[in-house]
Formats: C-alpha cells, sequence, structure tokens
C-alpha cells in the first residue's frame, strides 16, 4: 500500500484542474468505484467549478450523497460504516475501539448527516487537508504517537490503489491485525454484519439515583442500530462497543 499524494486546488487554476479535483475526490470519498455519469454531482461540481463552493465542501456534499448513504450507509454494518467514514475522510483507520463506539452512537443518535459532518468538521481534517486539499490515505506513512497496531489496522483496511472499498473485509478494532493478504467479499458489508459484537450500557436504577446498573448486551451486526436506540430510548449510556471475537 502506498501512501496518495494530496492533491490541492490552487488559487489559480485551470478548468482541467478542477475536473482533476472531481475526480480526486470521487476515487477517495467514494472508496473507488465506477461513478457513472447518471450518479456525478453535477449541481455541486459546478459550484466548486465557479468557486462557489471550496474542496472540502465538495467533500462534504460527496459524503452526504445518495451515492455514499445507499452503498456504505445504508447496506454496511455500522461497524464497518464507521471504519469506511475513517479512511475515506481523515485518510486513516480508526485508532481505539472508542473512536469507532463514539461515531456509532452519534451516528445512531443524531442521524447520518451528523456522523459525516463530525469528519468534516474536525480539526484533524482541517490541520490535515483544511479548505482545498483532498483528503487522502496516509497509513503508509508513519506519525509521532501512532501505534504499531493502528498502523496494521490500516493494511487491513486498505489495500491499495485498484481496491474497491466494498469489496474487502473490515479491520477487527481491537486485535492486532497481522497483515495478510486481503478477503474479498463482494456483498458490499464487510461481512460486519456476520460478527457479534458486545455493547457495555450503565444507566441508573429507578429506586436508588446514587446506584448504577452496568448491562451487556450481545448483538449481531445486523442488530446494532436498533439494539442502540432501545438503549437510548431507555437513557442508558454507552460505555464501550467491542467486538466478541
Amino acid at each position: 500500500m502506498a501512501t496518495m499524494t494530496p492533491v490541492e486546488l490552487w488559487a489559480v487554476h485551470s478548468a482541467d484542474d478542477v475536473q482533476t479535483i472531481i475526480r480526486t475526490v470521487y476515487k477517495q470519498v467514494l472508496g473507488n468505484p465506477h461513478v457513472m455519469d447518471s450518479e456525478r454531482l453535477v449541481s455541486a461540481e459546478s459550484q466548486l467549478a465557479s468557486g462557489e463552493i471550496s474542496v472540502r465542501e465538495f467533500v462534504r456534499a460527496v459524503g452526504q450523497s445518495e451515492f455514499y448513504r445507499s452503498r456504505y450507509f445504508e447496506k454496511c454494518a455500522p461497524y464497518r460504516f464507521v471504519e469506511l467514514n475513517f479512511m475515506h475522510f481523515l485518510g486513516r483507520a480508526p485508532q481505539s475501539q472508542a473512536e469507532i463506539s463514539e461515531h456509532i452512537v452519534r451516528c445512531v443518535a443524531e442521524g447520518y448527516e451528523s456522523e459525516i459532518d463530525s469528519y468534516v468538521n474536525s480539526d484533524e481534517y482541517q490541520a490535515l487537508f483544511g479548505e482545498n486539499v483532498v483528503p487522502a490515505n496516509r497509513g503508509a506513512s508513519t506519525e509521532i504517537g501512532q501505534s504499531q497496531v493502528t498502523y496494521n489496522r490500516m493494511f487491513a483496511l486498505d489495500r491499495g490503489p485498484s481496491q474497491i472499498s466494498s469489496a474487502v473485509k473490515s479491520a477487527q478494532v481491537g486485535t492486532s491485525n497481522k497483515i495478510k493478504a486481503a478477503s474479498v467479499n463482494l456483498g458490499g458489508s464487510g461481512q460486519a454484519n456476520k460478527k457479534t459484537f458486545k455493547i457495555l450500557v450503565t444507566g441508573s436504577k429507578f429506586d436508588s439515583p446514587r446506584r448504577r446498573s452496568t448491562t451487556e448486551y450481545i448483538v449481531a451486526g445486523d442488530n446494532m442500530t436498533s439494539q442502540i436506540q432501545r438503549i437510548n430510548r431507555t437513557s442508558g449510556k454507552i460505555v464501550s462497543i467491542t467486538e466478541v471475537v
């Protein structure tokens, strides 16, 4: 796996430069699928070309498009959806189970658009890509403070420039992720829906405000969203979500 070279839209640019940016955003954010003309975001492309929106806002538009939503949000288990969001928008794998848990809960509690915005609006995104640089995978580059586990996870998620995101199994965050040959699944879910997860929840007992109960839920990937919604309705607080290996 090679780190992608960031592509920037300079203040002085040509029409060809804009088309390069558009192609690069589609490739990075949509996970390298073939995009038909009917699936392109014509209005957002026009706004980018005319200077009405920045590259960052074009990235946001692609992330909140029906194409992205249907391919990754509606067809993927929440665990896999979050993994791919990290790779598509921040160019890296999740660093911890806590990151994954935070984003799964946000997605269920606040909605799809809020989940996408959380990456594009983040300080990390702004520091790395700013307003006019297309996000790029950076997993092949070591960084200060980065653990070996995080480095390996990126290899487990990103198998090279010819990969289509929806055709590769998800990494198992929380394990060491030994680097091995990719396992391909054309179903689009990364098989995260076939995994089992443990959701640890705390919540106040009605008979004693000072006492708190801790409950564990073991759920399949397919049932994670509905289970989190039930937890939210009972005012429970999710402490962690971990894969049962």
